[in-house]
């Protein structure tokens, strides 16, 4: 192991990552979640925002690419974002017991890292999928099963429209335009799909068998270094999500302890996407301080709990998760990845 390369990592922690149109892709991600929670609090269905946010996520792709390469990228993220969170509103409707829900979601975290590999997705892994598969089975349902995976759909269509609505000014088309193609070769995704596939199934089983209650947080903690493309980041990723999401819990108790009502809970989400999306690749840590919230509060409004004993789960579970994520990363290392293409194929914007 390059240690040298570990420790010039951890050094990197206090280092704010310069600045490349992240501003423009936040507004666009605020944006996208905007529009489908304020028309969900016009409804007066709060509860129901878990599922519009998880379907906004999809506008999180694409944040450098021309509109023409944003939209296909976009539109492959969609198959996996939706696709998680559909799963897991159907595992909530049949109501599965929780080791087949740890099963499942370790077979859809290796799957879904194989899709993201091989359409080259940014934000790399199967990380979003997987947390709003878990998200969604873990909330009971307060309306059909295919109303929840419709508002999702409905919610990643409104982001893949927020994307490309810059076209309208530029109304530049290449014919035959394409993403850049996967630089993994097959035993390479294959070695990194299995990397999350154990690192989410042991988090998950781990949490449950300590009696903590909410796993699938756990599981989402264990994919999040596996998405760096590099043992020294990983670990720094890994340190990251402990830290921010550490302190993200305590944003998060200043929000909820006063018990504010819904919609008040409703469009503090839609504000904390902006910065959470702003920072995002700029300094991890400072953008879990803001997501962490954002997840609290929405699975506070669709299934009220005792905030106290919500936030100790999160921040739990989010160590524990992390550093089995460190662990897989360190243990389960060949063959080596890659390094990912930087080159585009022309295109015009």
């Amino acid at each position: 192991m390059r240690w040298a390369s570990v420790v010039a990592g951890f050094r990197r922690f206090w280092v704010l990552g310069p600045a490349a149109g992240d501003h423009r892709a936040a507004l666009r991600v605020g944006v996208s979640v905007a529009l489908p929670v304020l028309l969900l609090m016009a409804l007066s269905r709060h509860e129901l925002i878990v599922y519009a946010v998880f379907g906004a996520f999809v506008g999180m792709y694409g944040r450098q690419e021309p509109h023409q390469l944003r939209i296909i990228h976009q539109s492959q993220a969609a198959v996996l974002l939706v696709g998680g969170a559909s799963i897991g509103i159907v595992l909530s409707a049949l109501q599965v017991p929780i080791w087949t829900l740890i099963l499942v979601e370790a077979i859809v975290a290796g799957s879904g890292s194989l899709f993201a590999d091989r359409f080259g997705l940014k934000p790399a892994g199967s990380f979003f999928c997987i947390f709003a598969l878990g998200a969604c089975a873990s909330v009971p349902l307060q309306v059909h099963w295919w109303v929840a995976a419709l508002i999702c759909a409905g919610s990643a269509l409104i982001a893949m429209l927020v994307g490309f609505s810059g076209w309208v000014d530029a109304r530049g088309w290449k014919r035959g335009a394409s993403r850049t193609r996967s630089p993994f070769t097959a035993p390479a995704m294959l070695t990194h799909a299995l990397r999350y596939t154990l690192a989410v199934g042991v988090a998950g089983s781990l949490a449950y068998l300590l009696g903590i209650g909410h796993p699938y947080w756990a599981m989402a903690a264990a994919a999040v270094p596996l998405a760096a493309e590099t043992l020294g980041a990983r670990l720094h990723r890994g340190v990251h999500r402990m830290v921010g999401t550490t302190v993200g819990v305590g944003l998060t108790a200043l929000i909820l302890l006063p018990d504010p009502v819904a919609w008040v809970l409703s469009l503090t989400v839609v504000l904390l996407q902006f910065p959470t999306e702003l920072f995002m690749t700029r300094h991890y840590a400072l953008a879990m301080v803001f997501f962490t919230p954002l997840i609290l509060i929405m699975t506070y409004l669709a299934a009220p709990s005792d905030p106290g004993s919500m936030m100790i789960d999160r921040t739990v579970e989010t160590i524990i998760g992390a550093i089995i994520g460190m662990v897989v990363a360190v243990s389960v290392r060949e063959p080596r990845l890659p390094k990912r293409s930087t080159q585009q194929r022309p295109a015009v914007a």
